[in-house]
Formats: structure tokens, C-alpha cells, sequence
């Protein structure tokens, strides 16, 4: 019988259950990341370094779809992250991007991308890959987005997850 593939999965997690998520699912011999951001921390009499969860209520597991269940049972899970009906896959490089990151530098801040009409996208998949656009509106999980060509505007419906902010247009 052939293995079965595992991908990365983000999880929801209670709030602020992060490191006690992560270490439940090492218990039961579960593959997890929780991205751990160093930070300075004040208090009225010492200043420490402490390790912070980098996404809040957010761990990211990597199994196979037959270990989804067994995961969710976890205490303090609330449920998969979702993306079109299913279970949201991370990437593998997006998650070393991560891990990188973090062991590079201290202090870091993760700021969701606020995509609004009139911002400027680069579409990174689909027919319209590395072509740069206007978001005219955003919708759930959908952005409708300008793209200028040959002298015409295609106005194309562009899932939101295959665009990102343009750095210099």
C-alpha cells in the first residue's frame, strides 16, 4: 500500500493556546510547526526577551488527509483552516520561508495583506500569471482586478489568493 502524501495544514486554534496546541500534537507523534517570534517584553521592574507566537490562534500541522480527524480531536484545536470547502494546504516552501525568516531576525511582525480597490496586484497563477492589475472589488475570496493590455482593459475575477501587492509599478 502506497504512503500517503502529507501536506502542511494550517489549524485554528483557542485563543492564545498556540504553544499548548503544538506541544499536544508532538505528544501524539504529530508533525507541527509554531512559528515562535522573539520579542522584547517590558515590565515595571526588568526587560526579557520571550518567545511569542508569530500568527495568533494559528499552528500549522503537516499530515495526511486520513489523519485530518485525529487532529481535530486534539483539545484546543477549533478546526481547519478552510479554502474553497476544503482543508487550506500550506506550502512547504512557504513554511521554510518562515522558519528562515524567523531564525534571521527578532522582533517580527506578521501584518495580514489589506487588498481594497485601487490597489496595484501582481497575479501570481493562472492565464494571467506575473501580469500586474488595479483591484476594481473585493469580494470574499475573489478580487476583480483591471488588467491593462494592448490598449484595452480585461477585467478578470481573480481568486485572492493567487494575487499580491505590486512592489514598484
Amino acid at each position: 500500500m502506497p504512503v500517503e502524501k502529507r501536506h502542511w495544514y494550517a489549524v485554528y486554534t483557542r485563543p492564545r493556546w498556540e504553544k499548548k496546541v503544538y506541544s499536544l500534537l508532538c505528544e501524539k507523534g504529530i508533525e507541527a510547526y509554531c512559528p515562535l517570534n522573539r520579542v522584547r517584553k517590558k515590565w515595571s521592574d526588568r526587560i526579557k526577551w520571550v518567545e511569542e507566537p508569530l500568527f495568533k490562534s494559528y499552528v500549522f500541522v503537516k499530515v495526511g488527509e486520513n489523519e485530518t480527524m485525529r487532529v481535530r480531536t486534539i483539545s484546543g484545536i477549533v478546526n481547519f483552516v478552510y479554502w474553497l470547502g476544503k482543508p487550506a494546504i500550506v506550502k512547504n516552501k512557504e513554511i521554510e520561508v518562515i522558519r528562515k525568516f524567523l531564525n534571521e531576525h527578532d522582533e517580527v511582525e506578521a501584518v495580514p495583506v489589506d487588498l481594497k480597490a485601487e490597489s496595484r496586484i501582481t497575479i501570481r497563477q493562472g492565464a494571467f500569471m506575473d501580469k500586474k492589475g488595479k483591484v476594481v472589488k473585493v469580494f470574499n475570496n475573489k478580487v476583480r482586478v483591471v488588467i491593462e493590455s494592448i490598449g484595452y482593459s480585461l477585467v478578470a475575477t481573480v481568486d485572492r489568493a493567487n494575487v499580491s501587492l505590486a512592489e514598484n509599478w
